[in-house]
This record gives structure tokens, sequence and C-alpha cells, in this order.
């Protein structure tokens, strides 16, 4: 770490990647809390010599340095204190006058965990947003389940084998499988066998026994409550946006799914799927066939594949939803990904949770370009012109989400706003620049799938950007938003439109304004309505000063770019709250308070 990013997370406050401790004479006792809560969640910096005085924070320094890191990394490699030997990375900073330690914390390796202390699984931790969480049974069970050397869907199950599984899920499955490979050689076997040359049966002969991934696949109801007692996938469709349905709105259709995996994804892409799938007519001009295959098929199918067979089936409580909105489409699964953030985008083989089903699945045809999933669903995305896909791997809760939004990358708002640059772009450029507008920060790999081009032309496409001063290196593989561009994006940018970028109109989610109101009379004026429940709160909180993190800690949400865009500008643009250091929007104190219009609106909403 350099000096200045110690600088930067000193400014940040506490987060869910930081921690301080004053730890002036002797290592504090949390502290060892903290070191197993990164270790099981995504690692995190632990900072020694920095004291908390309410929401802020003061370097006061180690006073004796060499005794404080020796205790310190001295515990760590005992047994008795933590479970496993972590490889913490510490530096000696100074910063004024007192001497700063920093450790850094890596997330353990899947099989390592949880990690816990004084030999007492029930001292397992993890971090949510800037706590260290004690965990409950049911997140220790799961921590145990994915850290298994045999993985969940390979256990057998004692049935009787003769009434286990549903004749029609079989067949409709052998039928894809047989055409997919395009020969009969397994059209001679029973289903038995053609079961267990799948490696879908556990033993041998008279012992053979169905695995998890079977029953899962093609059990009949009976067997599968057995070992599922809950609905595989819920899907509701609402007619309002995700943050007005959040605030109340009941979905107007539903449909949950509770068969096996067969049937479960059969009535996906044949049900639900064809409700409100759209099916453009048009004639292949090559072949002269009808084609009305719907435009987003490609990034529904893989995200529904990918719903059903990366699921933690383990997880006996929760269930798969799937939720379409007006404004986006929510796949929300139990069970994070295996596979760390970073190399999610990235093609190639990774480490699944149910290898069994997921090469069943891939064998009939879906989810055949193994670890090309989610860069399918992305690719599909960008071709409609639409912001990219958001991915939420969540550790602390165990949880995936993915979100496909209704929304153009190249809005009107932006082009002009690119216009007014002065800059020449090609519409890869613009689209990768229009993304850096939204994220501030994008990566290689995400400039690949915006763009639709290659790693090798992403790295060209990024210096020209770089050149023309509109982007910044920020690290290998990454770039940031040029720091004299940040303000102009956010409101505009010269020769921007009357609506500046990224600001919600009428329809969108957030506040329908696009001009800030003016008190009058007490009251705010009625071009501000529709408030979100996240914005409300917001604006309660802020009574005093807030920084962007403690909001953000406060909402519950995680996702730095999105909570700016959606909740916090436009209650800053509308005049609701105001940034304590305007002239200075990027200060790395600024705040946010509410104004005296924020107060009357607030007052008329309780009336």
């Amino acid at each position: 770490m350099t000096q200045d990013e110690l600088v930067d997370l000193l400014h940040a406050h506490e987060w869910r990647d930081v921690e301080f401790k004053e730890a002036r004479r002797a290592v504090p006792k949390d502290a060892y809390e903290t070191v197993v809560a990164f270790a099981n969640t995504e690692g995190g910096h632990l900072v020694f010599g920095v004291r908390e005085a309410g929401s802020e924070v003061e370097p006061v320094g180690v006073l004796d340095v060499d005794k404080v890191q020796g205790d310190f990394l001295n515990a760590l490699r005992q047994p008795r204190k933590i479970s496993v030997v972590v490889a913490v990375q510490e530096e000696l900073h100074r910063v004024g006058d007192s001497d700063l330690l920093v450790f850094y914390v890596p997330e353990v390796p899947r099989a390592q965990k949880p990690v816990y202390l004084n030999g007492d699984i029930r001292r397992t931790f993890i971090r949510s947003g800037g706590s260290d969480i004690r965990c409950s049974a049911n997140e220790r069970n799961r921590f145990l389940v994915d850290a298994a050397t045999e993985r969940y869907d390979a256990q057998p199950v004692e049935c009787d084998l003769a009434t286990a599984f549903d004749e029609d899920s079989i067949r409709w499955y052998r039928a894809f499988y047989q055409a997919k490979l395009g020969n009969r050689s397994h059209a001679g076997l029973s289903d038995l066998d053609f079961l267990a040359q799948m490696g879908l049966l556990a033993g041998h002969g008279d012992n053979r026994m169905p695995t998890r991934a079977a029953v899962l696949l093609f059990g009949t109801n009976p067997v599968l409550r057995q070992i599922l007692p809950r609905p595989v996938v819920d899907c509701q469709r609402y007619s309002a946006n995700r943050d007005d349905a959040n605030t109340g709105a009941r979905w107007f259709d539903r449909l949950v799914l509770e068969d096996n995996l067969v049937h479960t994804w059969r009535a996906l892409i044949g049900d639900w799927y064809e409700r409100f799938a759209e099916h453009p007519f048009r004639v292949d001009p090559a072949t002269l066939q009808r084609d009305d295959t719907p435009p987003d098929y490609q990034a529904f199918r893989e995200s529904m594949v990918n719903l059903i067979v990366h699921q933690d089936y383990a997880d006996q409580s929760r269930k798969a939803v799937i939720r379409r909105y007006a404004d986006q489409t929510v796949f929300w699964n139990p069970g994070d990904a295996f596979a760390d953030d970073a190399d999610l985008l990235e093609p190639g083989e990774k480490e699944v949770r149910n290898p069994r089903i997921v090469f069943a699945f891939r064998h009939i045809g879906l989810g055949e370009n193994a670890g090309w999933g989610l860069r399918d669903i992305f690719r599909n995305w960008q071709q409609l012109g639409n912001v990219p896909p958001r991915i939420g791997n969540d550790k602390r809760r165990k949880s995936f989400e993915l979100v496909l939004e209704n929304e153009k990358l190249l809005s009107e708002s932006q082009r002009t706003f690119q216009q007014g640059l002065g800059v020449t772009l090609t519409e890869e450029q613009a689209r990768v620049f229009a993304l850096a507008c939204r994220e501030a920060e994008v990566t290689l790999s995400q400039m690949e799938l915006v763009a639709g081009v290659s790693g090798a032309a992403a790295s060209v496409l990024a210096e020209y950007l770089v050149g023309q001063s509109l982007l910044r290196p920020a690290g290998p593989g990454q770039y940031a938003l040029a720091k004299h561009l940040r303000e102009q994006a956010r409101m505009g940018g010269p020769g921007a439109s009357s609506v500046p970028v990224g600001v919600v109109q009428p329809g969108d989610q957030g506040l329908v304004t696009d001009q800030p109101p003016t008190p009058k009379g007490g009251l705010v004026t009625p071009g501000v309505t529709n408030l979100t429940e996240h914005q409300k709160t917001i604006m309660i909180i802020c009574s005093v000063p807030r920084t962007r993190a403690d909001l953000m800690e406060r909402t519950g949400l995680n996702h730095r770019a999105f909570f700016r865009r959606k909740h916090l500008d436009p209650l800053v643009r509308a005049g609701l709250i105001r940034m304590t250091r305007p002239n200075e929007p990027n200060h790395p104190d600024q705040a946010y308070v509410v104004t005296e219009a924020g107060l009357a609106f607030l007052r008329e909403s309780e009336k």
C-alpha cells in the first residue's frame, strides 16, 4: 500500500474492507475478530494507530511498534488462537508524527473456511459493512458444506430406485441429449444405465443409489422433497420500477416452481419467459427463413441457466427468485460464486458448486461454452445497447445477484455530453467512455464486453482514451475517468442538454424531476415526487452531515457508483440535500446534509 492509498483510507473512514484500531501499546482483543471476519469474507486492511471519535478518525500512532507488531503476528501463528494460518502482510507507515501499522488480511481459500477463534467454531465472524458479525449456525453450516471435498450434488440419497425418477423428465432429457451429440449410442441403454454413464448414480450393481444431482434433475416430487423442502425458483412480475416496488407495490403475476430441474427449466423457458418475451418478425436474407427469436433471448436463457445450475441446494431456507420490474430484471440465488469477482467475467473453466448438474445441462446445449455464460449475457445486453448487467457476489450473505437493466448506455444526454468534449469517438470508444462516466472506473474485461472487442483491441481502445485525456490509468488493467471530467460527467458536461447525464427523468426510478425545487410557503414545489425508501432514509439521517460511506452502510447498499447515481445525486440535484463542500465535490471529507427544502418535503410527506 502506498502512502497516498493509506491517506485515502483514513479519509474514507471505516468500510467493509477497512478497520481502524488505536492499539498504541497493545493489540486489542477484538482485532483478532476482525482478522477472522476479513479471512472469511473478502479480505481487508487492519490499521493500528488510529483513534475513532464518532464518525471521525485521528492518527495517534503506535508507541511500541516492535512489541505490538510481534505480539499480533505471533498470535496469528498459534493454532489455539486462530484455526488456520492467515498470510497477513504488514507495512509500517508514518503519517505526520504518527507510526501506523497496516496489515492486509487476505480472504482464505474456500476449503479452509470457516476461520474461527480459540478452537471454538462458534467464534466464527464475517464482515458486514464496517462491523464484524458473529456467524449464526446456518451461516457456519454453509461454510462447511462449501468446504467439503465431495461436492453436495455428488452425495448419494437413500431411496428406492424404482420410484426415484420421473420418466417424462428422463425421456425429454435423453431426446435432447441424443440430438445434441448427433448419434444414438445411448439409445439401447435403460434409464438407470444411462444415468450411471452420466455419473449420476453412486455405487455399483445392486448397491447403486441416486446422487443428489440425479434426484434434483429427474426426481419425482416425493423423493425430491426429501432433499429440497422448498421451491426451486419463485418468479414474480411487477408493473412498477424496482424502487417503487420496494416501497410496497405487489407483484401482479407469479409462478412458483417446485418440481425437478428439468421440469423447472421447461417451465422457465416455455412458460415464464414467453409471458413477456418480444417476438419481432424478420426474414433471414441468406436463407429466407423466418426468424422471430426474441432479441434478449440469449441473455435471459443464460441468466436462467445460471440460476439453476449454480444454486446452493444445501440451503434449505432460501429459494432462488426472479423479479421482473418495469426497469430491470433481477436474478437472485442462494449461494455465492466460488470464483473470485475479478475472474467471473474471464473465459475458461472455473470451480463450480454443482459440477454434475452443470455437466448435465452442458450436454444438452445449455451453458455449453464453459466459463462463457456471464460473458454471453453481457455480450447480448451490449448488442441491445443497454447498460452492462450488474453482478453482486455477496460472500457475507452467501448470495449471488444478476441485474439486467432496461436502460440505454448511450443516452441522448450522454451523446450530447460527448459531442461537447470536442473529441471524435467511434461507437466502441463512446460506449467505453459512457461506462466510465457511470462507474468512475472500468476494467479491460468490462471494456471488451461493452465494446464487443478482443482483449488486445480493448487495450488499444483504452490507450486512445487515455491519450485524449478522457481516462487515466488506475492500476493493472484498470482505468478511471479523468479527474477534470468527473464533475462535468456528473452534471452533464460542456454542451450538454438541459438534462444532465444520469439525471432521473419522468418514468425512471428515483426523483421525477430535472430541476431543483424551491420552497414556497413552507412546501416543496410539486416537481419532486416519488422518493424511494432509500432516498427518504438518506434525507432523514442527513439531519447531521454524513459521508457517502456512512450513508451506504446505514442504507445497506454496497455498489458505490449505483448508490451515487440512483439515490444520492438525484437528491442533490433536486436540492433536498446538499454537499458540505460544494466547490470540491470529490474532496475526501465530503459529506451531505439535508436542506431547508428537504426538511419541508419531509414535513409535507408526514402530513
